[in-house]
């Protein structure tokens, strides 16, 4: 073993200090911070909110401190439909209605995950892997599917939002203490008891997360009454139970809604499909399902949804190279290497594969600027951040940052070729619980 040496550090300090730059870099990081001194100004210039392709989106929503932005990305296209049906200028869906029933169905898949995995040591990878985070806020598209599909939707109105739902930290505190608590005793358990057993005891264990919930969230409408007034003023009354509502006011096959990835790891080739062991939220729901495919394909099946007046829920890692607080997602806008006078020469690849990046955030596309030639050069993201960042809540995102940092998007598989439409339904391979494409968007 080595260690630092008297020496190298009499080195280090003498580099630093033969070049002014750094000492000028010093200053400006101690007293303003890093994003604030990297800012290129002539950048933020450039980077202006004019698309050529745009779609009509809602007002901005607000996930608050809260890990829910699959949610309300969702959630946000979905209710486009319901706007062009009947008529108005703004709705939007209850997003703590759909944060109830994923909570109690991922209590039921995590405890369910426990009684499959009693076989294995308590500090096995993949036991301390599903303890970890039994019931995060975060989730995939997929996952928002099934809690569609078994429990509807309803307006806002009908299930507010509360300071848990807002602010989820405390609730999910709790919430976790007990299901660790319950995994420990079904694995006690599971020495003397039949899995028939375990299971009568699971229900009793969910009763409990079911009465939390209800405390924290409030309880969820069996049926409700919607009351609005479209563009025209004219005043609209509907009655209605969740179930239904989705279903004449939303319309959508879900099953035609399908997850493309870019994933340039060695380990994933492309036009191949992929899911993930342990990742889910409704156990009997639909599967988390990916066709790989390259950022040039992408980018021409976003295009053909968005040209045909259609948002795009995507996934990527957003707090990567972008200013924030400007609405920028931009790999130049901030001069990182020239202000610490070092480069960042990673490759996409080799960031996933090195724990650098991966998915944490979902937002929507809700346009796209072509050149004269029909390529793309910038997007319009629709964020959940509320309108404070931003334009007004707008985000933009350059076409290289795309290239770099978007890993998922959700489509209509009627824009997928024919070819791709076929590889996609091909069994996929199974990735393991902790690879970087399990992660979930929060």
């Amino acid at each position: 073993m080595e260690n630092i040496t008297e020496k190298e550090l009499e080195l280090f300090n003498k580099n630093f200090n033969s070049n002014s730059k750094n000492k000028l870099a010093l200053n400006a990081v101690t007293a303003n911070g890093i994003n604030e001194s990297a800012l290129d100004f002539e950048r933020v210039q450039k980077d202006v909110h004019s698309f050529s392709i745009s779609v009509e989106a809602g007002e901005i929503t607000n996930q608050k401190q809260s890990g829910r932005c699959w949610m309300f990305a969702s959630l946000n296209v979905m209710r486009l439909e319901i706007m062009k049906k009947l008529k108005l200028k703004n709705m939007e869906l209850s997003q703590n209605y759909s944060l109830f029933w994923d909570k109690l169905e991922k209590s039921n898949y995590f405890l369910e995950s426990i009684l499959e995995t009693l076989n294995e040591d308590v500090d096995s990878r993949l036991v301390s892997f599903l303890l970890k985070d039994p019931l995060g806020d975060g989730g995939q598209w997929d996952m928002f599917c099934s809690i569609v599909s078994k429990y509807g939707v309803v307006p806002k109105d009908a299930m507010k939002e509360t300071i848990s739902s807002s602010a989820t930290r405390n609730m999910d505190k709790y919430l976790t203490l007990k299901l660790r608590e319950f995994a420990c005793t079904i694995r006690d358990k599971s020495k003397t008891l039949k899995i028939e057993e375990l299971r009568l005891m699971k229900s009793e264990m969910l009763d409990t997360i079911y009465r939390m919930l209800c405390i924290s969230l409030g309880k969820p409408p069996v049926e409700f009454v919607y009351e609005t007034r479209d563009k025209d003023e004219k005043f609209i009354r509907i009655e209605s139970t969740p179930k239904k509502f989705f279903l004449d006011y939303v319309g959508w096959n879900l099953d035609e809604y399908i997850s493309l990835i870019n994933a340039p790891t060695l380990d994933k080739p492309f036009n191949k499909t992929y899911s993930v062991q342990f990742l889910g939220n409704v156990k009997e729901g639909r599967a988390v399902k990916y066709l790989n495919l390259t950022i040039p394909e992408l980018k021409e099946v976003a295009i053909k949804q968005l040209k045909d007046g259609n948002a795009v829920w995507f996934g990527s890692d957003v707090g990567q190279f972008g200013e924030m607080k400007l609405g920028l997602m931009d790999l130049e806008v901030l001069d990182v290497e020239n202000l610490f006078s070092t480069k960042f020469p990673m490759t996409k690849a080799q960031r996933l594969d090195y724990g650098e990046s991966l998915m944490t955030h979902a937002m929507v596309l809700t346009g796209v600027n072509l050149d004269k030639d029909g390529n793309p050069n910038r997007w319009r993201v629709e964020n959940s951040w509320g309108d404070e960042k931003g334009e007004k809540g707008f985000f933009i995102m350059t076409d290289s940052w795309f290239d770099e940092y978007v890993y998922q998007i959700v489509v209509n598989k009627k824009y997928l070729t024919a070819k791709q439409q076929e590889l996609f339904e091909k069994e996929p391979i199974m990735l393991k619980p902790w690879d970087p494409m399990g992660s979930l968007a929060k």
